[in-house]
C-alpha cells in the first residue's frame, strides 16, 4: 500500500493522504469521519487506517460496507489482491431469501455467514438490516461485529427515511460495542451534531482527512454545468458528439432505451452497464471499457449510478440526469479522474429527462439540488455541499428521518417490552426488494449450479460461488420468469426456495444483460407453430 506511485502530483497527492490518515491511527476509538473528494483514493487510506488502526487496539476484524450491491465485488476483489484471497470474505444478499420454507429453512441459515473473516465487505442493507433484525439467521453474525472497525463507504447514501435509528446504531456500536466507525466519503453529509441537532453524531475533531476544504480545490479535475431539458433524441445526438463519454440515467429502463436508439442511430463504440448484467460479466465490461479508454477507441458508455462509485473510470466528457448532488458528484469523479486534461474542457453535464422521470426520494434529492445550483454557481463547491446536506436533512425535520422508530428503540426502566419484530419489519432499507435469478451460461455458474443437488455440499459455499452470476430483478417479474417456463428453483428439496436458475439463455443478452420483461413475450411467441 506504500507503493502509490510517485508518477503524477495526483498520484504524490494520494500518497500524502494515505499518510496523513495512518498517522491518525493511534487517536482512540470511536467514531471518524474521512472526507476525501473523489480520486483521491480514500478506499485504500480508510483501509489503511483500519489496518493501524486494529494494530493499536487489538480490534477483531474489519468490516467494510457499501450502498451498492453492484460494486462490492469490485471494492473486495482490491481488499484480495492487497490483503490474499484467504482473508476476505465477500457477503451480500445476493442470494438470499426472506420466504423460505420450512425445508428450505436449514439451508438457508447455512448460506449467513457469522462473520469470522478478519476482513469482511459487505452491503449496508446486510449490515443495518442484521443489526435491526428479529430473526435467529440474520443475528447469528452479531457477536462478531462487536469489536470491528467499521468503514462506511460512501455514507451518504444511508437512507434519509433511517436516518436517525442508523445513526442511533452506529452511536450505540461505538459507546457500547468497542467498535470505530469510519464514515467514509467524498461528500461528508451533516451527520454531526451540530448541524443535525436532533440525532447527530459527536464528530467534532474526528476528521482523518487532512483539511478536506484544500483537498477539494487540489483535487477538482471537473466542471458541473446545467444541460436542462434533454431528450432521448438530444441525448443521442449528445453522445454522436462525443466518441468518448459517458451517459448515467436513473433507471434500467431508461438505459435500455437509450443504448437501443443509439444502437438504432449506428454510433460507434457502444457500452451498456447496468445491473441487468451479473456481477462477472460487469467485471469484463469495465475492463473492455478501461481498454478502450486507453486506447484512444469509440467508447459511448450508457449506465446507471452503478458506476458512479467504486468504480475507476475516465472519461473525458460525461451527461448525468438529474438527481442528489451527492450523486452529481460522484458521477463527475469519472470524467477527468487522473488529471490528465484541461479543466475548462473536462465537463458534467447534468440534464431533466421529461419522458423518464426518477423515483420520487431521487425527484426531492435532485429539487433541493436545484435549489442549491441557483444559490452556487460552483456546485463542487465545499459550501454548496454544505448547503444540499442542510437542505436533504437538517431542514426537512427528524419526523421525516425516522424520528419516531429512533424513540421507539430507547429502553425505558426494567420493562422488556422492547418491540423487536415491528422496529425489525419497519427497518426496511429497500422498500421494494429485488430478488435474484442466477444466471448459469458460463462453465463456473453451471458447476455450482450442478452441485446443488449433492446433498453434502453447503448452500452457503454454493451461495458465495454464485454470487458473480446473479441479477437482481422485481418479486413479480421473477415469478412470471417462472410461470412461464423460462426459470426455475433448483433442487427444492434439498435448497428450498433459495437458488432460482434461469432456463431461457435467450433471455440474456452480451449486449445489454437479462431482458426478464420478455418472459411473455417468448411464451408466446414459441407457442406459434
Amino acid at each position: 500500500m506504500a507503493g502509490f506511485a510517485a508518477s503524477s502530483d495526483l498520484n504524490r497527492l494520494r500518497a500524502d493522504i494515505l499518510s496523513h490518515v495512518r498517522a491518525r491511527a493511534a487517536m482512540p476509538s470511536g467514531l471518524f469521519t474521512l472526507s476525501v473528494p473523489t480520486g483521491g483514493g480514500k478506499t485504500l487510506a480508510s483501509l489503511g487506517f483500519a489496518l493501524d488502526h486494529v494494530a493499536q487496539h487489538g480490534h477483531r476484524r474489519i468490516i467494510y460496507a457499501i450502498p451498492y450491491t453492484s460494486i462490492i465485488d469490485q471494492t473486495a476483489e482490491v481488499f484480495r489482491n492487497v490483503l490474499g484471497a484467504e482473508h476476505v470474505l465477500e457477503h451480500h444478499s445476493a442470494i438470499e431469501t426472506e420466504k423460505a420454507g420450512e425445508k428450505g429453512r436449514s439451508k438457508v441459515r447455512l448460506a449467513m455467514e457469522d462473520w469470522a473473516a478478519p476482513v469482511v465487505v459487505t452491503t449496508n442493507v446486510q449490515l443495518f438490516e442484521s443489526l435491526f433484525a428479529a430473526r435467529p439467521s440474520r443475528c447469528r453474525k452479531l457477536h462478531n461485529i462487536a469489536g470491528s472497525v467499521i468503514v462506511l463507504d460512501e455514507a451518504q447514501c444511508l437512507p434519509r427515511p433511517l436516518l436517525l435509528p442508523t445513526l442511533a446504531m452506529i452511536d450505540v456500536l461505538a459507546t457500547h460495542y468497542d467498535c470505530t466507525v469510519i464514515l467514509c466519503t467524498a461528500t461528508q453529509p451533516a451527520f454531526d451534531s451540530e448541524h443535525l441537532r436532533q440525532g447527530g453524531l459527536p464528530l467534532a475533531g474526528r476528521e482523518l482527512a487532512p483539511d478536506p476544504e484544500a483537498l477539494a480545490g487540489k483535487l477538482k479535475r471537473v466542471g458541473i454545468v446545467q444541460g436542462g431539458v434533454m431528450d432521448d433524441s438530444a441525448l443521442v445526438q449528445a453522445l454522436r458528439g462525443a466518441p468518448q463519454g459517458m451517459m448515467i440515467v436513473n433507471s434500467r429502463s431508461h438505459a435500455l432505451t437509450l443504448y437501443r436508439a443509439a444502437e438504432a442511430e449506428g454510433l460507434d463504440g457502444l457500452v451498456h452497464l447496468t445491473t441487468r448484467q451479473y456481477p462477472a460479466h460487469r467485471r469484463r465490461i469495465i475492463a473492455d471499457i478501461r481498454a478502450r479508454l486507453a486506447q484512444g477507441l469509440p467508447c459511448r458508455l450508457i449506465a446507471t449510478s452503478l458506476i458512479e462509485a467504486g468504480v475507476d473510470l475516465d472519461f473525458p466528457c460525461g451527461w448525468r440526469a438529474e438527481a442528489g448532488l451527492d450523486s452529481v458528484i460522484q458521477a463527475a469523479g469519472r470524467v477527468n479522474r487522473e488529471g490528465r486534461r484541461p479543466l475548462s474542457a473536462s465537463l458534467l453535464t447534468v440534464f431533466s429527462a421529461p419522458d423518464n422521470r426518477p423515483p420520487a426520494e431521487v425527484a426531492k434529492l435532485a429539487e433541493a439540488m436545484r435549489a442549491t445550483a441557483a444559490r452556487f454557481p460552483d456546485l463542487l463547491d465545499p459550501a454548496a455541499i454544505r448547503d444540499w446536506f442542510d437542505e436533504v436533512y437538517w431542514r426537512v425535520g427528524a419526523d421525516q428521518l425516522g424520528r419516531a422508530m429512533a424513540t421507539s428503540m430507547v429502553f425505558t426502566g426494567a420493562e422488556t417490552n422492547f418491540p423487536f419484530r415491528k422496529v425489525a419489519t419497519d427497518y426496511r432499507m429497500i422498500d421494494s426488494p429485488m430478488v435474484p435469478v442466477i444466471v448459469a451460461i458460463e462453465p463456473e455458474a453451471l458447476a455450482e449450479v450442478g452441485r446443488l443437488s449433492v446433498a453434502e455440499v453447503p448452500s452457503g459455499a454454493i451461495a458465495r460461488a454464485l454470487q458473480s452470476y446473479t441479477v437482481q430483478i422485481p418479486d413479480r417479474a421473477r415469478e412470471i420468469l417462472r410461470q412461464n417456463g423460462k426459470g426455475s428453483f433448483r433442487a427444492p428439496e434439498l435448497r428450498g426456495d433459495q437458488f432460482f436458475v434461469l432456463d431461457e439463455p435467450l433471455l440474456y443478452r452480451q449486449d445489454f444483460g437479462l431482458w426478464w420483461e420478455q418472459a411473455e413475450y417468448l411464451s408466446a411467441d414459441q407457442g406459434v407453430v
